[in-house]
């Protein structure tokens, strides 16, 4: 009779999320709970050469580091590191017999196969039960996948495993890859699933497999929470859950549910998972989901300007993730339109070095409106809006750079609308060139609100800037803007690093020309 296992990843796929710094404390409860619950194999983390160690982090440089974090030896559950290929020198890695861990994983790509393998060798030799990944399974052909696993046969893994890296298989492609491995794997190791989210099948995939017509004993993946990196994971207490239901299992599932309110609930609202649009794209486009997330950090793309990004990747630069490369295309992509400039000599005229005042759609352009109004009225400055239509005065002008922010734009606006290039419409007031807006920090980069500045600075000439509504980024995400429906929803670490990075540039435009807050700033 087949034997289906479950295999926790929360502590190593999971750390995606929070930079594998669940504190020591949390650490030993998720491990001890996740035993609690029954779990056959925990994944602890990372083991890495690449790394310095930290006692809150996932990530160890020696097994000695990890012992006392979990209990003694059990007989019902199985302790695993991962180990991605080339991160690790396993020459001084010890016998199994002599460290508090029962197993490996070992993570590699396509490229990577063969030198792998002779890695997964040593690691075996010295008695460790071995977890053979190979990432992204749907970029081997199906004679690829053969020959891969009749290699491995050769080294007897524990486990070797049909890993959906990209959340992009479907039932038919998952039982696909399942029957070949069934066919052809030795009958002594596990068929293990890794899966991801992106498609909202993690779930129906992992159900389509402990139904399955076999007697092939099988490892699901699974984390608390579903936590993981992008669209997240199969959730481990609902895939339990299933598991009692459909096979007769006995595991219990309060202590999962237990190390998410008492735990990882803190890490969702500081830096959420799980499906979303970008996420789905990705996987509909079989890439990296680091590519989803960095364009999604942007929130300056429509859906169909992630798309057509997606569609700019070279295959050969899908597979892994390459955040320079996305930077470089994401500026491509942005500075292509056309630039319509006719007009700026009317904007200067009027401006003629006198005030600007931009009004930011902070929260504070709101709360603070009187300040704003007296302002207006004591200095009479050039009003512009920045990337909305100010709703309390109305701008001589309206900057906007955002394409999400321009699509919700009230077209009566076009005639005053000053947009960058990236912005494909050919009705607004004037058209300047995005590129050289651009400043040199990544996480702030194409910043409206820095843009705005350094228009007026450079092509208006002002010598006296006002800002209102500019309010940098606080950590309640319903606090930042000046109706609820313009919210950012981030990660506290992105909000913290565009503040860091707009006061950076804030304060190198400062020694150019005057710039003041009339309204409360964190960048200040």
């Amino acid at each position: 009779m087949k034997s289906v296992l479950t295999l926790d990843c929360t502590l190593r796929d999971g750390g995606y999320c929070n930079k594998w710094n669940f504190q020591e404390k949390n650490i030993k409860k998720i491990i001890s709970s996740i035993i609690s619950a029954g779990v056959e194999v925990v994944e602890c983390g990372f083991l890495s050469n690449k790394v310095q160690y930290n006692p809150d982090v996932t990530k160890y440089t020696d097994l000695v580091q990890l012992e006392d974090k979990i209990p003694l030896h059990s007989d019902n559950s199985k302790y695993v590191l991962m180990m991605n290929y080339g991160e690790y020198d396993v020459s001084i890695l010890p016998r199994c017999e002599n460290t508090c861990i029962d197993g490996i994983r070992v993570a590699f790509h396509k490229k990577d196969r063969y030198k792998a393998l002779e890695l997964c060798r040593i690691i075996k030799e010295k008695g460790y039960l071995l977890f053979i990944q190979p990432m992204v399974t749907m970029f081997y052909q199906d004679e690829e996948f053969i020959e891969l696993i009749q290699l491995s046969n050769e080294i007897n893994p524990h486990a070797f495993y049909i890993v959906d890296s990209f959340g992009m298989m479907n039932k038919k492609v998952l039982l696909h890859y399942f029957d070949i491995a069934e066919a052809e794997l030795s009958q002594d190791s596990y068929i293990g699933f890794h899966s991801h989210n992106n498609l909202q099948s993690a779930f129906s995939n992992a159900q389509s497999l402990i139904e399955r017509d076999t007697e092939r004993s099988m490892i699901i993946d699974c984390s608390v929470f579903g936590m993981g990196r992008g669209a997240g994971n199969l959730n481990l207490e609902l895939f339990l859950n299933e598991l009692n239901l459909s096979l007769g299992k006995h595991y219990q599932i309060k202590p999962i549910l237990q190390i998410m309110d008492e735990v990882l609930n803190r890490f969702y609202e500081e830096n959420p998972w799980g499906y979303t649009l970008p996420n789905y794209l990705s996987a509909v486009h079989m890439i990296h989901p680091n590519y989803a997330g960095y364009l999604s950090e942007k929130k300056t793309l429509a859906v169909d300007d992630i798309d057509e990004i997606f569609d700019m990747i070279d295959p050969e630069k899908g597979c892994e993730y390459d955040e320079q490369y996305i930077s470089e295309l994401y500026v491509q992509y942005m500075s292509t339109g056309i630039i319509r400039n006719g007009h700026l000599h009317e904007i200067k005229k009027k401006v003629m070095g006198g005030e600007v005042l931009f009004i930011a759609p902070g929260k504070s352009a709101i709360d603070e409106q009187e300040k704003i109004l007296t302002f207006i009225k004591e200095n009479n400055p050039i009003v512009i809006s920045i990337n909305h239509e100010y709703p309390v005065y109305p701008s001589d002008y309206i900057f906007i750079s955002n394409i999400r922010r321009f699509k919700k734009l009230d077209k009566e606006l076009y005639g005053k609308t000053i947009s960058t290039s990236n912005i494909k419409s050919s009705e607004t007031y004037a058209s300047i060139d995005y590129f050289k807006l651009l400043n040199n920090i990544d996480d702030v980069r194409d910043n409206a609100g820095l843009m705005a500045i350094k228009f007026a600075m450079e092509d208006l000439e002002t010598k006296n800037i006002y800002l209102a509504g500019l309010d940098g980024y606080s950590h309640d995400l319903y606090a930042n803007f000046e109706s609820n429906d313009m919210s950012l929803i981030a990660s506290t670490d992105f909000l913290d690093r565009m503040n860091l990075g707009m006061h950076r540039i804030l304060e190198e435009y400062k020694k150019k020309v005057q710039i003041e807050f009339i309204t409360t700033s964190l960048l200040i």
